[in-house]
């Protein structure tokens, strides 16, 4: 046409826009678009919607307002366009505005800018603008309602994008994938896998299950509700699994705790032929976290380098997430300073991973490093500074990162509430910790088991299985972890046989297998009341092969009831295991110095002096002017100008004064 000479009119111009535009060849369409003499509505609107189309928002907006101000009316295919771009971008104020002028207009809207309207505001979460252009809708059609039912699920409103699909189904609109997978990915949120598995059988009777939607859709549902068995038959009925598939399945299994499982769908989906997206990796990278497997998780970080994906944001946080779980924190560090640009979940990764290793002092460092770069906390942010607070303990810290999480209302969300109960507790203001508890809105396990232990570990027993009645009125399924503050509470308060009834409930009633942990505590309950033998009967009992710490509850036991024959046996059993175990060592000691064997005593000490086996130095610490100071007898003598020995001597002093008579066990000292 050009080297012919020939002078095409408008509607020949636009007849190659919309050819070049459906080609996406979009800068030939704008260097078509810039030459042509005249321009009409037809002109303007094709390549309002080319850019729109190929994820040029911004662009298609302009060429928009360009086109309104040389006074010209769009038609419902400008609209479309115009609107699609605001979609994309998330842009509502632009949105209620072309929303204004069609109004003012009064151009009927037909269901195509109808449903673009409604995909608009539903992905900028304004759902009741989304819902009154759908009431106002004079013709509705599966689109209408698939696009309102995306956006109430997008959002979050997932139980009444189920209801819309239901009043969906009996307006007579028939299913289709994009409705499935939409609905499909509703239940998963909620975990409603009754309902799940009847839109299941819809997809098959309309035989939409091999859509690639929807099979992800059904294999994310079944992960989300613990069925991998059903998710694993949706995977195996697909012919060739693309790599959303594979990605839904491995992250199902990654997120239930099956790493290894995981991990070797990841190498059956390599050897296959597909490179893994930043989704898969960030999987794959969180089972290699949960088994410790370092070594695999170093090649796929090497993997990820090759791959161009180090430079995403998304994928270096799972990779520095991955070496702060492995405790390799050398690496989580050069990570992190590898790193082009940090969020809060970079900062989040690091300051965990230090305090799993019990660095505390450089976790607070992170943490003023992170503020001061103008970081705003977020809830995981908020759960570490609880976790410092908890572990070390620092209550004048816990209770300012308290208000800090009351002013956005953070406090309402039920993690944050069971980290400040923790807190509290293991700051020994139970109190505190009970009044949170009390105000939680929503409580889970977690919460529950938070709350008991704190009571058991304190020693207020009582209290501990007063919140376990709670939990079977509440009907809260207890797990392992409940058991043990059960029985530790059952410890302190030296109800024998009610912690045995307990321990049997839990394998009868709640299908729990024990733990070493239930062996032992079971263990110290007969043993701190005097009963060795039937201890030591229910350690021969046990399917589980004991370990170092079920023999030392029995040592201790026999140790305060002078059982001489078994105390020798435990320790026998410690020492065969550990050797070098000092407080065996000790404990054998003044088992014999109770019964007055003084040789034999004698020849604990010079065995330990021997291997020069020494107790560790006890160390006490406390919280001062918003700083932690440590005690002990080899340093701090000095605080502040005070003499600490000194303090001591003279509180020793008091002590006799007050008739206390030390026990002549304890009078020998192990310096040596």
């Amino acid at each position: 046409m050009i080297t012919s000479g020939f002078h095409p009119n408008v509607i020949t111009y636009n007849h190659l826009l919309l050819m070049y535009v459906k080609f996406s060849r979009i800068n030939d369409a704008q260097k078509l678009f810039d030459e042509m003499p005249e321009r009409n509505v037809i002109s303007w609107s094709a390549l309002i919607s080319g850019f729109s189309q190929i994820g040029m928002p911004e662009v298609a907006l302009n060429y928009f307002r360009l086109m309104v101000c040389c006074v010209l009316e769009p038609n419902y295919y400008t609209y479309v366009g115009a609107v699609s771009a605001c979609a994309s971008r998330g842009d509502a104020r632009s949105g209620k505005e072309i929303h204004g002028r069609m109004y003012r207009s009064g151009l009927e809207l037909n269901s195509h800018v109808s449903n673009c309207l409604i995909n608009m505001y539903g992905k900028c979460g304004l759902l009741s603008s989304a819902q009154f252009v759908f009431d106002a809708s004079l013709e509705r059609n599966s689109i209408s309602w698939v696009s309102l039912l995306s956006s109430y699920c997008q959002c979050g409103e997932h139980v009444h994008g189920l209801k819309i699909f239901l009043l969906s189904r009996k307006s007579g609109v028939a299913i289709s994938e994009f409705s499935c997978a939409s609905v499909l990915g509703a239940c998963a949120v909620l975990g409603n896998l009754k309902v799940g598995m009847q839109i299941h059988s819809l997809v098959f009777k309309c035989a939409l299950e091999f859509d690639k939607f929807v099979a992800m859709g059904l294999i994310n549902l079944y992960a989300k509700c613990e069925k991998l068995d059903l998710a694993s038959r949706v995977f195996s009925n697909i012919q060739l699994p693309d790599l959303t598939a594979w990605s839904a399945l491995i992250g199902g299994y990654a997120q239930l705790g099956k790493a290894c499982e995981a991990i070797d769908l990841f190498v059956k989906m390599f050897s296959s032929g597909l490179m893994p997206s930043e989704v898969t990796f960030s999987y794959v990278l969180g089972a290699f976290a949960d088994v410790k497997e370092t070594i695999g998780g170093r090649q796929l970080h090497s993997l990820i380098i090759k791959m161009g994906f180090s430079s995403f944001t998304f994928v270096a946080n799972t990779v520095l997430d991955f070496y702060s779980k492995c405790e390799l924190l050398e690496e989580s560090l050069k990570t992190f300073d590898e790193m082009d640009e940090h969020d809060v979940v970079s900062w989040n990764a690091l300051i965990a991973g230090h305090l799993a290793s019990c660095h505390y002092g450089e976790a607070i460092e992170l943490l003023k490093d992170m503020l001061f770069e103008g970081h705003c906390p977020n809830l995981y942010t908020y759960s570490n500074i609880l976790n410092i607070s908890s572990d070390i303990p620092a209550i004048e810290w816990g209770k300012q990162t308290h208000c800090c999480i009351v002013k956005p209302g953070f406090d309402s969300n039920v993690v944050i509430g069971s980290a400040l109960v923790d807190m509290y507790a293991k700051c020994g203001r139970l109190n505190d910790a009970r009044k949170v508890f009390d105000h939680l809105s929503s409580k889970n396990l977690v919460s529950w088991n938070t709350m008991l232990v704190g009571y058991a570990q304190h020693g207020l027993g009582r209290e501990a299985l007063e919140i376990y009645s709670m939990m079977q009125e509440n009907k809260i399924k207890p797990n392992d972890n409940t058991f043990i503050g059960v029985l530790s509470a059952c410890v302190h308060i030296g109800l024998v046989e009610e912690g045995w009834h307990y321990f049997n409930s839990m394998i009868r009633d709640h299908g729990i297998s024990p733990r070493m942990d239930h062996i032992a505590s079971v263990v110290h309950l007969f043993a701190c009341r005097g009963q060795t033998r039937r201890a030591y009967e229910f350690i021969k009992s046990s399917p589980i092969e004991p370990n170092k710490v079920v023999w030392r509850c029995l040592l201790s036991g026999c140790k305060t009831h002078k059982d001489l024959v078994l105390g020798r046996y435990a320790a026998e059993k410690i020492l065969s295991t550990d050797p070098e175990d000092t407080s065996a060592h000790i404990m054998l000691s003044n088992v014999y110095a109770e019964a007055n064997m003084w040789d034999e005593t004698a020849k604990v000490r010079k065995i330990m002096k021997e291997k020069s086996l020494k107790k560790d130095t006890g160390c006490s610490w406390t919280e001062l002017q918003n700083k932690m100071h440590y005690f002990s007898t080899s340093r701090f003598a000095q605080f502040q100008g005070i003499d600490l020995h000194e303090v001591m001597n003279q509180l020793s002093v008091h002590l006799f004064d007050g008739g206390y008579v030390p026990d002549p066990i304890y009078s020998s000292h192990f310096e040596e």
